[in-house]
């Protein structure tokens, strides 16, 4: 497996990045969806990601990511195994697992295991990407050119949170949490609304508009095109630096509360840009709250909403053929207008 780049020498990007901070601390956010030109280190930041989330803890050598203790989400073997008292558990790695736009749907859901079947006639079932993704992050390059048949299954598995898989005499089912993040270039097409609106944030880049950061970032790369490893030994106290912010912030969102006047604030936000249902305010209140929790902070202000509202709700607006401003920007003048809490 090759090194992957620091997250923490990532230049500029500062939605971006703090979009993937506020997943990793609470993934109930939702998913990550990233738009933007090509070479502005959409799929870099989500690879760096990897590198920098605290390890989790796995039911034995579960192929699904079975998480100890949560005794009622265990698939067949690891219920079998805490039966007989055998059942241990082990430190993994967060997965960051990629998504290939070629995909098949066995690949995806997972499918008769072919040897066993052809070797021992047994009925065995092989894993897919969404067993292996279970509790970490899902990632689609160009997920606006993803087939329609592949949105209809992540679709269903991201309402539900389990995979179910009938077919071939396999009748299976296996929980399915995770977080998608999505990249793609918005030239190359639209992304469906249903899937849209699964996103919980969203984020848009573009390429640095001043020299400096464009020399910064060249500089960087090239150091570490040139010596992966001594380029992320260079950055490691910075990525753990990040990695303990990460960890701190997890332990503290429980504590955090959110007053009244904060949630007041973010309902009269999305009534005003006249967002559909309420999953906009649920967006909000998670995201700001996981913010607040990074600063190390246990109340939310409307600080916390002003730096997460555009992320969470610039893809949730509809259309408005007379205001050529973009979403974002509609979002900025709905803040401005916003009356101080």
């Amino acid at each position: 497996m090759g090194q992957n780049y620091p997250f923490s020498a990532i230049v500029g990007q500062e939605e971006m990045k703090r979009a993937l901070l506020l997943a990793a601390v609470d993934p109930a956010i939702g998913g990550i969806l990233v738009f933007g030109d090509r070479g502005t280190g959409k799929s870099t930041a989500v690879r760096g990601l990897a590198g920098l989330l605290p390890p989790m803890r796995v039911a034995g050598d579960c192929r699904y990511n079975c998480e100890p203790g949560a005794t009622q989400a265990y698939c067949a073997r690891c219920r079998e195994q805490a039966r007989s008292g055998s059942l241990k558990g082990r430190q993994v790695p967060v997965p960051v697992i990629d998504l290939p736009l070629g995909a098949t749907e066995d690949r995806v859901a997972g499918a008769l295991d072919l040897e066993k079947a052809l070797v021992s006639g047994e009925k065995a079932f092989e894993p897919g990407l969404l067993a292996s993704a279970h509790r970490g992050f899902l990632y689609i390059d160009e997920v606006n050119l993803l087939e329609d048949h592949l949105v209809d299954l992540l679709l269903d598995v991201a309402a539900s949170g389990v995979n179910i898989i009938e077919r071939e005499g396999l009748s299976i089912r296996h929980a399915a949490r995770f977080v998608l993040v999505g990249s793609g270039n918005p030239e190359e097409g639209e992304l469906r609304p249903q899937l849209l609106d699964r996103f919980g944030l969203s984020v848009e880049v573009a390429s640095p508009k001043d020299i400096a950061s464009r020399v910064e970032v060249v500089k960087r790369r090239d150091a570490f095109d040139r010596n992966p490893e001594a380029f992320a030994e260079s950055w490691k106290r910075k990525d753990a630096a990040l990695r303990t912010r990460i960890r701190q912030a997890r332990g503290l969102l429980d504590a955090v509360r959110i007053p009244d006047d904060i949630l007041e604030a973010a309902s009269g936000l999305c009534l005003a840009l006249g967002v559909d249902g309420l999953r906009g305010e649920l967006t909000l209140m998670r995201a700001a709250r996981a913010w607040s929790a990074l600063e190390g902070r246990t109340c939310v202000t409307e600080s916390d909403l002003r730096s997460v509202a555009v992320s969470a709700l610039r893809h949730r607006l509809r259309r408005d053929p007379l205001d050529e401003a973009g979403s974002g920007m509609r979002v900025e003048r709905a803040l401005s207008e916003l009356e101080p809490a």
